[in-house]
């Protein structure tokens, strides 16, 4: 069985999180993490977290081991992805800077 790590708030870490989780114009992930980590320094555990705030139990692990790893830092924002890898782009350059560079095109002066 696996057991959720602890959290552990510093003062400025609550008051941070308290700030973010009660803010007007805080973006709403942002809100979500802040009250996801401040329940689980309350000693919730995840299920309950999740029911609580509708959200998955994913969700949570999720963002309660950012915290654990990461503190604040890994929270604000989202982890960097790789995005889509480039298919036909090196094989299209190739042939756009043979064509500008080497050819000379039909009808023209340059």
């Amino acid at each position: 069985m696996r057991v959720a790590k602890v959290i552990t708030l510093t003062v400025e870490e609550r008051a941070s999180l308290t700030k973010w989780s009660r803010g007007r114009s805080t973006p709403t992930r942002l809100l979500l993490r802040a009250k996801i980590v401040l329940a689980a320094a309350d000693g919730q555990r995840n299920d309950e977290i999740a029911t609580s705030l509708s959200c998955k139990r994913c969700t949570v692990g999720t963002w309660r081991n950012r915290f654990a790893v990461d503190r604040l830092a890994g929270i604000e924002r989202d982890a960097p992805r790789g995005g889509r890898t480039p298919c036909v782009r090196a094989a299209k350059e190739a042939d756009v800077i043979a064509k500008t560079t080497r050819e000379t095109p039909a009808n023209a002066t340059q």
